[in-house]
């Protein structure tokens, strides 16, 4: 484990790296310890989330009357998000902060009673909360969703099936995305649904290549009965919110990425000055120095891109084109620089007890979560009106 990380420059402040070091002891104390046996067991303590809201870890970012930091602050997210992906797991970061993705429509357009009895609690690590989009025909293509709410003597009627939901088995709260108009972007609305709520199910829990710690599932809906005062924001206005909703996602996936790949350099690095092959260690050969170079130069550049992304949106911009570049560019070192680090392991790096396995597994998914690579080029293409 190495220590904190420190950052140059301004972007990362006092604060910022009180909160770095509040994640890192976190991390030390409650996670470490345990993540091997969470990875195999397939999930992690609910308990965690309690932990976390406690040490103010969940609540970065929201409004202090909900139990937050206050702080809309890229930096302070990004500093709490690199320390706690130390924990090794994408899966248990995925799965821990699954509100991230699932609140904010809640806290911006949800109404008043809503915002206060699910914000709270889910900042709190009482509740967990999901964002429930993705189905089996429709996922980056999200125009495409087909999951139907008709409105009915003051309910929502909602039948369908979302596919791949992170804390989809444990999740109380539930951002669904849904048809209540036309076809297209247009006829998509957001409706807040609860655990328990008569025709809503978990109808499987879902096993992965990767982020095995994560609880991920389908979920299916029969005419399930949802109150009109749950629509979140405006009917058939559901798209623009949930687009809004992408920008800081990417964001923290590719933070993820980078940091998968910066985690995966340093076991390599340090692992190939301990290995011995041929009489001597294994960093002593030419090869593996220059793998070692092209690995930490390929992180610090899409950590770098990803800083300069960061600040357009603290200054109040919205980068759909560079968000969608940090994205793809560093997914793809994630996958990369993991490959190089199970190299470089050798044997031991395709054994389930080390670290590079895990990442190198954890690593593919970041290109397909958020938009695949392929969307997020043709979303880049529009940006420069190729």
């Amino acid at each position: 484990m190495s220590m904190p990380s420190t950052q140059s420059g301004t972007r990362f402040t006092d604060l910022h790296q009180q909160v770095r070091l509040t994640a890192s002891e976190f991390v030390k104390r409650h996670l470490l310890p345990h993540i091997q046996d969470w990875e195999e067991q397939g999930e992690f303590p609910r308990e965690i989330y309690r932990l976390a809201g406690e040490a103010g870890l969940l609540g970065i970012g929201y409004p202090e009357r909900f139990g937050g930091t206050g702080e809309n602050d890229v930096f302070m997210k990004l500093a709490a998000s690199e320390e706690m992906m130390r924990c090794t797991s994408g899966g248990l970061m995925a799965s821990l902060f699954s509100h991230d993705i699932a609140l904010p429509p809640i806290v911006n357009w949800a109404k008043p009673e809503i915002q206060e009895k699910v914000v709270p609690e889910v900042l709190r690590g009482e509740k967990i909360a999901a964002l429930a989009i993705t189905e089996p025909g429709a996922g980056s293509d999200v125009a495409n969703i087909q999951t139907r709410a008709v409105k009915k003597d003051g309910f929502y009627h909602v039948t369908g099936n979302k596919m791949f939901i992170t804390s989809g088995v444990r999740a109380d709260y539930y951002t669904v995305a849904v048809r209540t108009g036309g076809p297209g972007y247009t006829g998509i609305s957001l409706l807040l649904i609860e655990k328990g709520t008569p025709g809503f199910q978990v109808s499987k829990s879902l096993k992965k290549t990767g982020w095995w710690a994560s609880d991920t599932a389908e979920l299916s809906f029969d005419d399930c009965k949802v109150p009109e005062q749950n629509l979140i924001g405006g009917e058939n206005a559901g798209f623009i919110i949930i687009m809004q909703n992408f920008l800081r996602e990417r964001l923290a996936l590719s933070a993820m990425a980078y940091m998968t790949a910066e985690i995966a350099y340093e076991a390599a690095r340090d692992y190939a000055k301990q290995r011995k092959a041929f009489g001597r260690e294994i960093m002593g050969f030419q090869v593996t120095r220059h793998k070692l170079v092209d690995m930490a130069t390929q992180v610090d550049i899409a950590k770098e891109y990803c800083y300069q992304v960061a600040e357009k949106i603290q200054n109040g911009t919205a980068p759909i084109e560079q968000v969608a570049m940090a994205k793809n560019f560093s997914t793809q070192i994630a996958e990369s620089v993991t490959r190089e680090a199970v190299q470089i392991f050798g044997g031991m790096g395709y054994m389930r007890e080390s670290v590079v396995d895990r990442l190198s597994r954890d690593a593919r998914i970041l290109a397909i979560g958020g938009g695949t690579t392929e969307v997020m080029k043709e979303l880049i293409a529009k940006q420069l009106k190729l």
